[in-house]
């Protein structure tokens, strides 16, 4: 693994259809964040790492037929799964943009709302793209992340293999420069970006049986199985 990936859980065909269900069941969550700040008709607004779908439907109702939404994606494939998301479902005022954030081209001072979900977590050096994030915001404007801070993911009752599963998780992240306990820093992030008026509104998961994000760190770790391998921080156990 390439030190410093920049978005440690890749683009393989299982991590996209996770992407798809994730936009499904974290849409009421969305759906609120976007209510609380006041998303408007005939607002510009930016959504970076989109993935395959992210919250661009959410926000194209919500800016109505005169506004606009940008999605921007790093990588070419997913935004063309992007692209056909936006085109399915007749988005007419969302554009998917390939690219990096980080070098959008995208005029600064632009948008009034800048916005990204489970990004900062999965990359190196979030505090860049929290301030390319303040900068492309217009003044006046809004900023947004749905972030993570894996504080109080553990399994009940306790289990050995879960507990060695987030373990390596956790060793591939720091690895790659990541970090899953980033929500607790992030309003120092906003702070230091130039940001004053800061509100977080924490949420807790309890995943009962059958929810299909009670699998999640699993999933992540079959992500992340070559890697784990490769660190040599467990060895490969073959059917006999």
């Amino acid at each position: 693994m390439a030190a410093g990936d920049r978005y440690v859980l890749g683009y393989r065909q299982a991590e996209q259809e996770r992407l798809q269900g994730q936009a499904e069941q974290l849409s009421d969550e969305a759906a609120r964040l976007f209510d609380e700040i006041g998303v408007s008709d005939g607002a510009r607004v930016l959504e970076i790492g989109c993935g395959p779908r992210g919250c661009l439907d959410l926000l194209s109702t919500r800016v109505g037929e005169s506004g606009r939404v940008v999605g921007v994606e790093i990588s070419a494939d997913v935004a063309a799964l992007a692209q056909g998301f936006v085109t399915e479902r007749g988005l007419r005022n969302v554009e998917v943009i390939a690219g990096d954030a980080l070098s959008s081209g995208l005029p600064t001072g632009s948008f009034d709302l800048v916005t990204a979900r489970t990004v900062l977590v999965n990359i190196p050096r979030p505090e860049d793209v929290v301030s390319q994030a303040v900068a492309l915001a217009r003044p006046g404007g809004a900023v947004a992340f749905h972030e993570v801070d894996w504080a109080a993911v553990m399994c009940d009752p306790p289990s050995h293999a879960w507990t060695t599963a987030l373990q390596l998780f956790n060793a591939v992240n720091e690895k790659n420069g990541n970090d899953y306990y980033l929500g607790r820093r992030l309003p120092r992030l906003l702070r230091d970006a130039g940001l004053v008026d800061i509100h977080v509104h924490p949420i807790v998961h309890v995943h009962p049986p059958g929810d299909p994000r009670r699998n999640l760190v699993a999933e992540f770790v079959d992500n992340f199985r070559e890697r784990i391998l490769a660190l040599d921080l467990i060895a490969e156990r073959r059917p006999s």
